[in-house]
């Protein structure tokens, strides 16, 4: 019994040591957009290029809207006044657009530099 809890200890300090030893990475840049009034706001944004990157969309509207971008690989219904995250892979320098699929009027551009 003493030989099995001496084991566990042991693996549970080497486990420390290792997790300790391993990078840290910083967190994927945040670009954020609002939706309201049938619009986004800001109308572009800036990303890192070569680099994942989070887009954050706030739906300020009492409809759900659906943020979709074919060159971005990225489409999310974002429910009446809430938001939602996305998650972008790493994307070459470029403009990327967007727009609302209930709402192809309301545009915008992600700009990977």
């Amino acid at each position: 019994m003493l030989t099995v809890s001496l084991r566990k200890l042991t693996l549970a300090v080497v486990s420390n040591a290792v997790l300790t030893l391993v990078p840290v990475h910083a967190e994927d840049a945040e670009i954020q957009f609002a939706y309201a009034n049938g619009q986004f706001e800001p109308k572009e944004a800036t990303a890192p290029a070569d680099k994942s990157f989070v887009i954050r969309v706030k739906n300020m509207e009492a409809k759900a809207m659906e943020f979709e971008s074919k060159a971005l690989k990225v489409e999310k219904v974002v429910a009446a006044k809430s938001e939602a995250v996305l998650k972008v892979r790493a994307m070459k320098p470029g403009r990327y657009e967007f727009y609302d699929e209930f709402n192809e009027k309301a545009r915008g551009i992600v700009n990977v530099q």
